[in-house]
């Protein structure tokens, strides 16, 4: 049975002309807007993490630190970088400690805009709280109300607040429009996770946690353009992923138990193949040309990776290999045929990119025990991947499958949550915590 319940996926007619030129993974082709150095998504362009930096081995608060803002409430969201500006979200007035924060009908989320060059914040806009919230509870207490990454086309930035919906603003911070995507919720209750895409003129949205369905909306006006339906979705936490084969773009996504590829026209599925990652998916698909690897599941937790395309169950003809290893929340990073993170149990891992062959699995010396130590996706910086822990600062590690901690990098006054995978850009780094934005570049 196809999982996709296609007998409620709605096409709005206008705005599919644009779909025909979906023959690149290049999320923003044509837009002259988008300058070569910007990090535009979750993990940066095409989602793949990788930068070609020149980035300072070390820093600290007195070492390589342009500049630091606080920011106006908590939040694990990764920051974007366009032109000029950092773009980042965060929450307030409820789940944070705060005084008179008991309430969940005080929760505002924020979308801030820093300067990049003063760090001075130039602007912020402020959204309710949706109604019905889920409670501060359980696993929502790890990562809050601010866990989706924006994205932009160089021009407008695209906002995911969970039951608050789906907002664009331009880059003065007017807002354009905005879009409801469902207020419902799992029966774990653990909040909204997944980070938006763009493919060309359409803004695709994970709206698993909201409404159990996968959106696309015209990216200029706000118009559904489609709406796919499953069950399945209710545990899948990924930002989907665009592969291209053959001059055709599916769009990818991980979901208990299996792998989809879907039309991105459509949102129709094209293909499956079923895997052993049963339980809440989080890792998002890493893309390889036309090899997908996926993480994540609980209960049989592992990875594997596939060959995306052909049409209906292709389990028996694309599976690649499969593991017994996986991250459980941190999207691992694809350099040199090698597959690297650090897990939530502080150990670090590369895999062969062609054979899932573990060529390490080393703990992590000095990582606080007694919770995950581990959220942020590692990225790549030159030769160095830098990976975020949450408590213990940034480890710096050679982009070569042997183990070793290069440097770990700490701003000792700021003790809360480095939840959020970092952005890179013009030879700066940018980290949040649920404190403050970070800058660091060499010599400043």
């Amino acid at each position: 049975m196809n999982p996709v319940n296609h007998s409620r996926t709605t096409v709005g007619a206008a705005g599919l002309a644009g779909w025909a030129a979906l023959a690149s993974i290049a999320l923003f082709p044509g837009i002259g807007a988008v300058r070569g150095d910007d990090w535009l998504r979750f993990r940066g362009p095409n989602g793949s993490g990788i930068s070609d930096a020149h980035l300072p081995t070390t820093w600290s608060e007195s070492e390589n630190l342009r500049w630091k803002a606080k920011l106006p409430g908590f939040g694990s969201s990764s920051p974007i970088v366009v032109g000029s500006r950092v773009l980042v979200t965060c929450y307030s007035g409820y789940g944070t400690g705060e005084r008179g924060a008991g309430r969940v009908g005080g929760l505002r989320r924020h979308l801030v805009c820093v300067d990049r060059q003063t760090g001075q914040i130039q602007w912020t806009r402020t959204i309710d709280g949706g109604s019905p919230e889920d409670d501060f509870n359980g696993y929502l207490t790890e990562h809050g109300y601010a866990s989706n990454t924006p994205t932009s086309d160089g021009e407008r930035v695209y906002v995911f607040f969970g039951k608050s919906g789906v907002f664009a603003f331009d880059l003065e911070g007017k807002k354009l429009w905005s879009a409801h995507v469902g207020k419902e919720s799992s029966d774990r209750r653990w909040g909204s996770a997944a980070s938006l895409i763009l493919c060309d003129d359409v803004l695709i949205v994970n709206a698993s946690e909201e409404s159990n369905s996968l959106r696309a909306f015209d990216k200029r006006t706000g118009k559904q353009l489609w709406k796919s339906e499953a069950k399945l979705l209710e545990l899948a936490y990924d930002t989907p992923a665009l592969v291209t084969k053959g001059g055709k773009s599916d769009l990818v996504l991980a979901v208990p138990g299996e792998v989809w590829g879907l039309d991105p026209n459509r949102g129709k599925l094209r293909w499956r193949v079923e895997t052993q990652l049963i339980g809440n998916i989080c890792p998002s698909p890493v893309v390889d040309g036309d090899r997908v690897f996926v993480f994540g599941g609980v209960r049989s937790s592992g990875s594997c990776a596939i060959r995306a395309g052909g049409k209906g169950d292709v389990t028996a003809s694309n599976v690649l290999w499969t593991s017994r290893n996986s991250s459980y929340v941190s999207t691992p990073l694809l350099y040199d045929s090698h597959l690297y993170w650090v897990d939530d149990r502080g150990l670090a891992w590369c895999l062969d990119a062609n054979s899932g062959e573990v060529k390490y699995r080393q703990r992590v010396p000095g990582l606080q025990t007694g919770g995950r130590p581990v959220y942020a996706s590692p990225v790549l910086a030159g030769d160095k991947i830098l990976a975020v822990t949450r408590w213990d600062g940034t480890l710096v590690l050679p982009a070569k499958p042997d183990f070793k901690i290069v440097a770990q990098n700490r701003f000792p006054a700021d003790d809360t949550d480095f939840n959020a995978t970092p952005a890179i850009s013009n030879n700066e780094l940018f980290l949040r915590s649920n404190l403050a934005l970070y800058c660091v570049a060499a010599g400043k």
